[in-house]
């Protein structure tokens, strides 16, 4: 059986964060603000799993009423997320993800992000691809005020013997 999930994850930008994006720390004046590390891509992939599992979404699993996940890495979330799909007895097949960020340009940063998801999730390289895209100084990404994330990801039901 395949099942297919989708999200999309937002977060303002402002002064005196990191900013942190598939696990990666870039090199910017500006980061995203929220309860965790803020990281769209890792939530947007996360929150993608657990909807292809049918058990609601990220807050749901790790809400930010909860002292336990303030400031908390992302990719901790991410490593939950991966047991609980295992524990329902899934692999991924394919993650397709967008960022939409006006500045920085993050072409550079994409191999490591890859390659750092791809860690945690224990996948091949070329299972997870990462695009990015501008706003083109429209709305509130063109404005540098937020960026936002998309993942869509395909389970599939292991085969039990």
């Amino acid at each position: 059986m395949y099942r297919i999930g989708q999200s999309s994850d937002i977060h303002p930008l402002v002064p005196d964060r990191p900013l942190i994006l598939g696990g990666v720390l870039i090199d910017y004046h500006l980061g995203l603000l929220g309860h965790s590390d803020a990281d769209v891509l890792t939530h947007a992939i996360s929150e993608a799993i657990i909807g292809a599992l049918g058990l609601g979404d990220l807050g749901t699993h790790f809400p930010d009423t909860k002292s336990d996940y303030k400031d908390i890495d992302s990719l901790e979330l991410l490593k939950s997320v991966k047991k609980l799909m295992e524990d329902k007895g899934y692999r991924i097949v394919n993650i397709d993800s967008l960022v939409m960020i006006e500045k920085p340009k993050l072409k550079d940063y994409i191999p490591l992000m890859k390659e750092v998801l791809c860690e945690v999730l224990t996948i091949d390289i070329d299972i997870l691809n990462i695009k990015a895209t501008r706003g083109e100084k429209l709305g509130y990404i063109g404005r540098q005020e937020g960026a936002m994330a998309q993942a869509v990801v395909l389970l599939k039901k292991e085969e039990t013997r």
